[in-house]
């Protein structure tokens, strides 16, 4: 892991309208680092992630990606964005186009490739997330499970840098997390730089290098998992940890 920040937030704020909903937030992320970001229910978890490739804009303080500032120029956001890969709670995939289809579109228009080169590319991926023989089918033919390893795969086709988890597994059966946590294993095992916010406290305990938990807009407490789950600081790690690890 190289120590040179591949993400940095420097005295970053978000408001919606009045309310303040990310405060002062300072944070750096090196490249290759898995964070995991946990907290209670509107603490600023998916803002702070959707704020790095600008899918929400922060109003002050800087947040620096890959070298490039995110501020109001397009170009300096289409560049992050061409960096970052993001996978969401729900799957977005377009129900009209196969899996295959799905997947070779983005590159095929941002990237300007080929049809064969995307199309091998998603191949590719589809294969990496062991799900390659279900290409020729749509997304209303396959389980939640399936869905969510496709929007990974599609994430990757465009050769993120940094791939950003809003809750991946959350709109998931029970017996569907796991194929998707293994999916994510498996990518953290091989170096992409992640952050994931999730409720998965065994999967932080296994691939994080670091949990961030957030409160009320901040960033209450930072640690290595096991120094964490075993030995919070703050007060308000201690209850919540106490209320999801029964």
């Amino acid at each position: 892991m190289s120590t040179n920040p591949i993400i940095e937030m420097k005295n970053m704020n978000k408001w919606f309208d009045d309310f303040h909903v990310l405060k002062n937030i300072n944070f750096k992320v090196t490249n290759g680092e898995k964070i995991v970001i946990c907290g209670p229910s509107g603490s600023g978890k998916s803002t702070l992630i959707r704020c790095i490739n600008r899918l929400e804009v922060h109003q002050n303080g800087k947040i620096i990606v890959d070298g490039t500032e995110l501020t109001n120029n397009l170009k300096n956001i289409e560049k992050i964005r061409a960096e970052v890969g993001m996978c969401f709670q729900h799957f977005n995939l377009f129900p009209h186009l196969s899996i295959v289809e799905n997947l070779a579109l983005a590159p095929m228009w941002v990237r300007k490739e080929s049809k064969k080169e995307a199309v091998e590319r998603a191949m590719h991926f589809l294969e990496k997330v062991k799900i390659s023989d279900q290409a020729l089918k749509y997304p209303g033919q396959l389980s939640g499970g399936q869905q969510q390893r496709v929007a990974i795969a599609r994430a990757l086709c465009m050769k993120p840098k940094i791939m950003l988890f809003d809750e991946p597994t959350s709109a998931l059966d029970p017996e569907m997390v796991k194929e998707v946590l293994d999916v994510m294993v498996s990518l953290a095992e091989e170096g992409m730089t992640m952050l994931c916010v999730t409720h998965e406290m065994g999967f932080a305990r296994q691939v994080a290098d670091r949990v961030v938990f957030m409160d009320d807009g901040q960033i209450v407490e930072e640690a290595k998992p096991d120094e964490f789950f075993d030995n919070p600081k703050h007060e308000r790690s201690k209850e919540f940890l106490s209320q999801i690890l029964h």
